[in-house]
């Protein structure tokens, strides 16, 4: 491998479980998003548009489907001479065997003989379930512009928000003074996206001490960046103000999905000038039938609509039965329909039939309902 400007390492490893049984065989950035894509998609899409040739894929649970997909890193344009999409799987370290990623920087840790071959000077660390287009290009000159040794993207959020995220605390330069997790009386309301650009030398020596410390966390915000602000490294944060979603519970997966029906979306996924990659599933042209009924709806190429659907995401080869309705739903790559019956406010999973007839979610539920069973009476 050639030396690289920056290497990006996509953190692909989390349970996923607050989504469920849409996590229970595949890993959450595998999960179908938008009608063809996947969330892993939108990371991959993100650095070959930001012209980052070498990504490596930290996978780990449930990780046999995201493996494969991101296997095929023609998708994406990233099957270049000098780089390409590198699956980075959990493996055997000295004499203890094959562990689990300990947290977000011990993923990094047990990949740093992977970075050392790549060598680039600078490393981006992103997540895998995050929905967002990005140009970490212009984040890159942001970083060697403030001469910083960390870098992290932030987005404003309400003060009522910021007591989810991990907080950053700035100087008028943006200079970060102070991290916060989850602060219950925020002082900014500078969220942590979870994308960070390290400079590479200095991010390995801070790994390899972390790595010994019997007492941390191994978690870029609960000790990495501490461990920086206490050693007065310069920690830079970068404004993000385009649309970003994190889709770990089916209500924002939901949410997310509904945000592509919105007039001009800010989440535009035919813009050609930053294009979201995927698979070539090689599917038919969709088709409505003449008594169908579409109002405000994302129909996927492959899809079969017979009956009515409103404010819906419909994805590649589902079928809308005769007589069917679904509203406020996203259908899932495959799932069946049957005649006459009705979804409201659901996420229906892949492959899943419903019955003819039968009647799923409700209008007035507080919570999207998640419909898994692979038959639905």
């Amino acid at each position: 491998m050639r030396a690289n400007t920056m290497a990006a390492m996509i953190l692909a490893g989390g349970r996923g479980s607050r989504l469920l049984d849409l996590t229970k065989k595949v890993a959450k950035p595998a999960v179908h998003f938008g009608g063809k894509y996947r969330i892993i998609d939108f990371p991959l899409s993100n650095c070959a548009n930001s012209g980052i040739s070498t990504v490596g894929v930290l996978t780990q649970y449930e990780s046999v489907v995201l493996n494969s997909y991101v296997a095929k890193d023609q998708f994406w344009g990233l099957d270049t001479n000098d780089g390409g999409v590198y699956v980075l799987t959990p493996r055997e370290r000295d004499d203890k065997g094959l562990e689990v990623y300990r947290g977000t920087a011990d993923a990094i840790t047990a990949n740093l003989d992977f970075l050392d071959q790549v060598a680039p000077e600078y490393v981006l660390i992103l997540s895998g379930d995050h929905i967002y287009k990005m140009n970490y290009a212009k984040m890159l000159a942001y970083h060697q512009e403030k001469q910083a040794d960390a870098t992290i993207a932030v987005l404003q959020v309400s003060l009522k928000e910021a007591t989810r995220f991990g907080i950053m605390n700035c100087d008028e330069n943006d200079m970060v003074e102070e991290f916060e997790e989850k602060p219950a009386h925020p002082k900014s309301n500078l969220a942590s996206m979870g994308i960070y650009i390290f400079n590479y030398k200095l991010l390995r020596k801070y790994l390899s001490a972390d790595d010994k410390d019997p007492n941390s966390n191994h978690d870029f915000g609960k000790d990495i960046i501490p461990a920086y602000l206490k050693d007065g490294r310069r920690l830079a944060a970068y404004r993000f103000s385009g649309y970003w979603k994190d889709v770990g519970t089916v209500d924002s997966l939901w949410e997310s999905n509904m945000d592509l029906l919105k007039k001009n979306s800010e989440l535009d996924l035919e813009d050609p000038s930053w294009k979201i990659y995927t698979e070539d599933v090689n599917a038919l042209p969709q088709f409505i039938g003449e008594d169908a009924v579409i109002k405000n709806a994302y129909i996927t190429q492959g899809a079969v609509v017979l009956g009515t659907v409103r404010n819906s995401v419909v994805s590649t080869n589902c079928r809308i039965g005769k007589g069917a309705e679904v509203v406020d739903s996203v259908i899932q790559p495959g799932a069946v329909i049957g005649e006459g019956a009705k979804v409201t406010r659901c996420i229906v999973a892949d492959n899943v039939e419903i019955a003819p007839g039968a009647v799923v979610g409700s209008a007035d539920s507080e919570h999207i309902s998640l419909v898994a069973k692979k038959y639905v009476e």
